[in-house]
Formats: C-alpha cells, structure tokens, sequence
C-alpha cells in the first residue's frame, strides 16, 4: 500500500533542537542549556486565575478572535508599552501561542512562489512556515560583526520583484541580539520604498537589558499598517505550557487570519485566556523580578567566557548567549556532540538556527545560576582540554 506523504513536508528537516535533549533524557547528571524556556513558574496570581475559571466552569469555546477582556488588555498593554493603538475588534487575534500567528500570518499572506526574507540565525520555525505557505525563503546571512543586527543595506540588497514579506526576529533567539531605534529607522525606510510588509516577532520584547526599552518596528512613521506584530505570554509571564499568543495589525489582515484560525483551530485555550487577562493587568512586577534574575545569569556567563577565553559578543536581548567556537576547528554539531558526551552538557549547535550560526553555539540562561555555574565549570575543563591537544 502507498502512503501518501505531501513532499513539501518530506523536505522539510526536524528541528536541529530537539535532538541533543533526546539524549539528555537518556544521560545521567546530564545538563541542558538548550531548552528555550523560562525556569521560573507561572506567578501565583496568573495560575490562580486559571484555576477560578476552571471552577468557575469556565471552559466553554470562547469567539474566534479570543476573549474580548484579553483582547482589550492586549490593547492596553500595546498602548502603555509602545504607544500603539489596535482596536480589541479587528485588529488583535489571540492565538495558540505566537508560533501560530506566525504560520497563519504567512499563510493568510503569502501567494504561491512570494519571497518570505528571513535573517538567520534565527527562530527554527520561520523557513518550514514560509515553506508550508508556498513561499520561497530569501535567507539573510546576519554578521557577528555586525552583532547579528539586521542592517539596511543587507535587506536592500535580497528584496527583488517578488518579495511580499520581511520576517523582523528581534529581540532575536538564538543571537540575543537586539534592534535599537535608530537601526529600525534604517530598516523602515527601505521597507517603505520598496513597498514590503513586516513580520515583527516580539516575543522577547520584556526580556531586554539594554539602558533603552525595546522599540516595536510598528510604531515608527508610516509602519503600523505594514507590520503584523507578533507576541505572546510564554517568555515574559513564563506561560509556555499554556499556550498563548496573539497578533496585533490591519484589520483586513487579522480578517484573513481568523478564517484561518477559525478553521485549524476555534479559538485559543479559554482558561489561558482567562489567566492572561490576569497577567496583563498584575504581571509587571513578575517580569521586572524576572528579568532582574535574567540579566544577573547573563553577566554571569559573560563573564565567565571572558575568563576562559571564549569569544562572545554581549547580546541585550532574550534569554541566550550565542558564543563563537570557531578556534577549535570543528563544526558546531560536532562541538555540541562532543561536549554533551565528554561534559554531559547540552548546547545547541548554531547551524540548527541556519548555516550562518556556523561556529557558534547557542546557550540559555533559562536556567538557575547554581546549575549554569556547574555547566560553566564543565565548558572551561572541555575547552582547555581542546587546547592542551
């Protein structure tokens, strides 16, 4: 019997993720700095609202677009933090964490044969859902000197005739590299000359350490109506189990989402919807406490590739540090291969984020300072042990 199998699927590789932590399962005493999620449970009062709607019966489907409490929150939260105005009806749709608005958002998008470009390294879900949308992937290779920073001129140069939409991925995982004002400007200007829309995920937007809040791409001159702005609740409220997202732009956009979603999905999972609606309105405090931790882990191991002599650019941006282990002379899966079975340590090789991640590694500092201080340890005796051959 033949079993059919869609070759566009076929073509499309797993995760280069997932396979170093199918091993730590199996390792004892293994570490894993691999995983990008936050270490820290869900805040007491965002868990407690979920649980109030879950006794409230609260379980029912909620509209299509998401709660309209959530979706006003979500408005609220747009205009304090970026000064951006969506209206809760047309322009916000909660979704099933941000991974979906970005593949219903190129698919409610994108014809067939569209170029998508996407600056690498970059999140691993970005090129399979160009893909799955018909879209032909335009690949930016981002420079370390350049510290992974998307520049104006990189972006002038890959956009042709066919070229629909530009994915923006900053605060950038895996790079931790951030987008400053004065570089979006640049960005925007190319942008609206050469008549392109904008994905902008901003997943980590809470999560920067820079003197400088984040700056959504959105809010520049002329770029509300040109970007489709992605969130979500799983990195700064540390909800990832729960499974929420959202995406903020034109209501004839959002319109084409939401059949999309309509149909793959009903709607987002009602009691997360409750609890966030919660986050919204009392988190501040927990994403300030958590990103104090963050900041301190991320000075922590700068540091210490400082003392080992392992060369890192200082990323202001998410939860990783994504240092170059070029010197030794190995490719990246080989490195992280080698670490895992010789320091029972799990790092994720660059090129899992595209090829130009290359002869670098990718760290989190999800992670308690107790256990990054043991893997720390562990990296220091490897690498010294690499040079002493």
């Amino acid at each position: 019997m033949s079993i059919p199998i869609s070759k566009t699927i076929q073509d499309i590789k797993p995760s280069g993720i997932r396979k170093f932590f199918d091993i730590v399962s199996e390792m004892k005493d293994a570490i894993s700095l691999g995983v990008g999620e936050p270490d820290f449970d869900t805040p007491w009062h965002i868990r407690d609202e979920g649980i109030y709607a879950f006794e409230q019966g609260k379980t029912f489907y909620t509209s299509n677009s998401g709660l309209k409490d959530l979706r006003i929150e979500i408005s609220n939260y747009m205009k304090r933090k970026q000064g951006l105005i969506y209206c809760p009806d047309g322009e916000i749709l909660v979704t099933v964490g941000g991974s979906e608005a970005i593949d219903i958002g190129l698919r409610a998008m994108i014809n067939e044969g569209d170029e998508v470009i996407i600056p690498q390294p970059s999140y691993v879900s970005y090129e399979p859902c160009a893909r799955l949308a018909g879209a032909n992937p335009v690949i930016i290779d981002l420079k370390s000197e350049n510290e992974f920073r998307l520049t104006a001129e990189e972006l002038e140069n890959a956009i042709t005739d066919k070229t629909k939409v530009l994915i923006l991925p900053y605060p950038n995982n895996p790079t931790g590299a951030i987008m400053e004002k004065s570089d979006l400007e640049k960005i925007a200007k190319v942008i609206k000359e050469k008549d392109i829309f904008v994905m902008s995920d901003e997943i980590y937007s809470e999560l920067t350490y820079s003197d400088t809040p984040h700056v959504s791409i959105a809010s520049l001159d002329g770029m509300r109506d040109r970007t489709l702005l992605i969130n979500g609740f799983s990195k700064a409220y540390a909800m990832t189990g729960w499974r929420l997202g959202y995406a903020c732009g034109p209501k004839e956009l959002l319109a084409q989402m939401t059949k999309i979603h309509q149909y793959c999905i009903m709607c987002a999972p009602t009691i997360s919807q409750y609890a966030a609606v919660d986050a919204l309105k009392n988190g501040d405090e927990d994403v300030k406490t958590m990103k104090m931790s963050y900041n301190q882990r991320r000075r922590f191991l700068l540091n210490a590739f400082n003392e080992m002599g392992l060369e890192c650019f200082e990323p202001f941006g998410a939860f990783y540090v994504f240092p170059c282990i070029k010197e030794f002379g190995m490719t990246s899966e080989e490195f992280a291969t080698k670490f895992l079975e010789e320091e029972h340590v799990a790092a994720v090789p660059g090129t899992a984020f595209g090829r130009s991640g290359e002869g670098f590694l990718r760290i989190s500092y999800a992670y308690s300072l107790d256990t990054l201080k043991v893997a720390m340890e562990r990296l220091a005796r490897f690498v010294n042990k690499l040079r002493s051959k």
